[in-house]
């Protein structure tokens, strides 16, 4: 065997060594992973809101007394339910309870000076009458006549005046009335009294016109609260009025609440620069809501585009950049191309390239899961 012969099989069996050292000693540990089953199952396309929304209450008031007064009562506190016209606080209304009676005793003595002032007026009517037959018999001279005649006219002409005066002292017994109905603020709808901001024994006064005062009672409806809520403008093309939403809030975790779109706005608000938003308002279905659900908490609106029912499926997070996926097939990744259809942040509809039961991994924020590698699953994921 010459040089060189002998120089090939050494080189040879150096190259064998090294590849049974590379596939046994060196040889690379499998990958650990996590991997979903491709199941079947619903896939909503669907658009979120860009910030978070407000639950509001179609039926929200914020009163105080039309007048300045002391606070006397307070009869619904915070927290109350109440129904519509219940009185929710009182003014100390003794002086305007002596302002009706006045004004109603003024009331009575006018129309009394009325009746007298008419009464009058009707004699006088009837004795020009008797007059103008007797002047006609010429049993009567003609001065006679005409002072019975100025008689009844001016009889009459009194009549109308005390009767407008009575009419005066009942506007007046009206507006005493009134005054004294503004010392009371009373529920404009059944609701809960949502605040107080005053006590018993505190004087109290309306706004003067261009200053702010904070109301002193705030009532809201709780069966008729919405969420207001920006949707980003990339996204308001499809959004409609009457579409299906889903209503989630950081109160309330573990449930989500179904509604519908009730309001689409008309116009794009900026509010930033170059941050454009819709605002929408989604009201919940009818149904039992939590008690606590007030206005003011934040709240998420998915509004639910298309939906289809048993198709199959993958988690979102698995679908990687060009629509691939990582399947494993026996114990090695391979790259998987695939179609999609609908998706959200949760799921992503499959009509091809994966077939139900196929394994896709769904930890990919490895460098070493990559395909090719060789793997051992850890675990499977349930959705």
């Amino acid at each position: 065997m010459g040089r060189w012969s002998r120089r090939l099989l050494l080189l040879g069996a150096v190259v064998v060594v090294i590849a049974v050292l590379r596939l046994t000693v060196f040889r690379p540990e499998p990958v650990s992973v996590t991997v979903y089953r491709v199941d079947r199952g619903r896939v909503e396309a669907t658009v979120v809101n860009s910030r978070a929304g407000k639950v509001e209450s179609r039926l929200h008031a914020e009163m105080s007394p039309a007048i300045a007064g002391l606070v006397a009562e307070i009869p619904a506190g915070k927290g109350r339910e109440v129904g519509r016209g219940d009185v929710l606080l009182r003014l100390d209304d003794e002086e305007h309870r002596a302002q009706v009676t006045l004004a109603a005793r003024s009331h009575d003595a006018a129309r009394a000076i009325a009746r007298e002032a008419c009464f009058s007026a009707a004699q006088a009517e009837r004795d020009r009458v008797r007059a103008e037959a007797l002047a006609d018999e010429d049993l009567l001279s003609e001065q006679r006549l005409e002072d019975a005649r100025t008689a009844a006219l001016s009889l009459e002409a009194e009549c109308l005046a005390a009767r407008e005066k009575a009419r005066e002292a009942e506007a007046a017994l009206a507006v005493a009335r009134a005054l004294l109905q503004k010392t009371i603020v009373v529920a404009p709808f059944d609701g809960v009294v949502l605040d107080v901001t005053t006590e018993v024994g505190e004087w109290i006064s309306p706004s003067p016109p261009g200053v702010f005062i904070p109301p002193v009672v705030e009532v809201i409806d709780p069966g008729a609260l919405y969420v207001s809520a920006p949707i980003d403008e990339a996204d308001v093309a499809p959004v409609v009025i009457g579409l299906p939403v889903r209503i989630t809030l950081d109160a309330f975790r573990d449930r989500a609440f179904p509604g519908k779109l009730t309001y689409v706005a008309s116009h794009v608000e900026a509010r930033q620069e170059q941050n454009r938003v819709l605002t929408v308002e989604a009201e919940f279905d009818e149904g039992s809501l939590p008690r606590n659900l007030l206005p003011g908490l934040s709240a998420d609106v998915e509004v639910i585009l298309d939906a289809r029912e048993d198709v199959l499926r993958a988690p979102t997070y698995a679908l990687l950049e060009g629509d691939r996926v990582l399947a494993v097939t026996e114990d090695r990744l391979e790259e998987v191309g695939v179609s999609v259809g609908l998706r959200n942040w949760d799921f992503i509809e499959i009509t091809a390239g994966l077939e139900e039961g196929d394994r896709i991994v769904v930890s990919l924020d490895r460098p070493e899961v990559r395909s090719g590698a060789r793997v051992v699953i850890a675990g499977e994921t349930v959705r």
